[in-house]
């Protein structure tokens, strides 16, 4: 019975090393101190910041209580697409409705998803502490995670966001189900949904479906739809292949 436990920890540790937290443009370093600390506590140890406005900082590694070592090897990004451009799940975070609308899970929902997809490397992106994540951050997220809270207060501190998001990774990653992966292929990444969509965009220009110079909300429209059905990379290779072919077939028609 403890060798069963033993392992259970093992594989949930496993599971949680897949895991980035990752912060966007972080104002305030004792916020990010304090989020890896909830961190810490939880058993994730990969911290991502994008465009900290103040990092290093002593504010941030005496607000980490220990957890200072997160902060000595947590990684710094220029853009929100690069921190999370190897990552073939992304979950964003937020507070309020938006005009376009992503898959809306609960942090419960989110944690059995995340640690069920396997082998997968995931990314749970926080927004700044006044305005959250943009829309055009949201595109890049494949659901997007909102905390129920009380309706006339629903604020919560940055890390109090990670502190709840982490607890309920850890509750499912030590679960009887951790490690079954929903499918041996693993998902297509941010990098790769971003290429898909670059092209699927490109080709709509060129049958005049599309036009850059007034996009409106299509571009949004598209890396949602593609970042909200799960795809796979065998599928993202298909839909890939058949934008080439048709690019090829308008080149021809050009030449002719």
């Amino acid at each position: 019975m403890q060798h069963a436990a033993d392992h259970q920890l093992v594989l949930g540790a496993d599971a949680l090393a897949r895991i980035r937290i990752v912060l966007v443009e972080p104002s305030h370093p004792g916020n990010i101190g304090a989020a890896a600390r909830a961190m810490k506590a939880m058993g994730l140890t990969r911290l991502a910041l994008v465009n900290p406005r103040e990092f290093p900082s002593a504010a941030a590694t005496a607000r980490a209580s220990g957890a200072d070592d997160l902060l000595v090897n947590a990684h710094l990004f220029s853009s929100l697409e690069e921190a999370v451009a190897d990552c073939g799940i992304v979950i964003g975070t937020t507070a309020r409705t938006r005009h376009l609308e992503w898959p809306v899970v609960s942090p419960r929902e989110m944690a059995t998803w995340v640690i069920a997809q396997g082998a997968t490397q995931s990314a749970l992106v926080f927004g700044r502490e006044q305005s959250g994540l943009s829309n055009l951050g949201l595109a890049l997220c494949h659901r997007v995670v909102r905390i129920p809270t009380n309706p006339g207060f629903s604020s919560l501190n940055i890390a109090q966001a990670v502190q709840v998001c982490a607890y309920e990774l850890r509750l499912a990653a030590t679960t009887d189900d951790v490690g079954l992966a929903l499918d041996s292929e693993p998902p297509a990444t941010a990098s790769e949904l971003a290429g898909a969509a670059a092209q699927l965009l490109t080709v709509m220009a060129d049958v005049d479906f599309y036009h850059p110079t007034r996009p409106k909300l299509l571009p949004t429209r598209v890396q949602r739809f593609l970042n909200g059905n799960d795809l796979r990379r065998s599928e993202v290779q298909i839909l890939r292949g058949f934008l080439s072919a048709i690019e090829a077939r308008l080149a021809d028609l050009k030449c002719k």
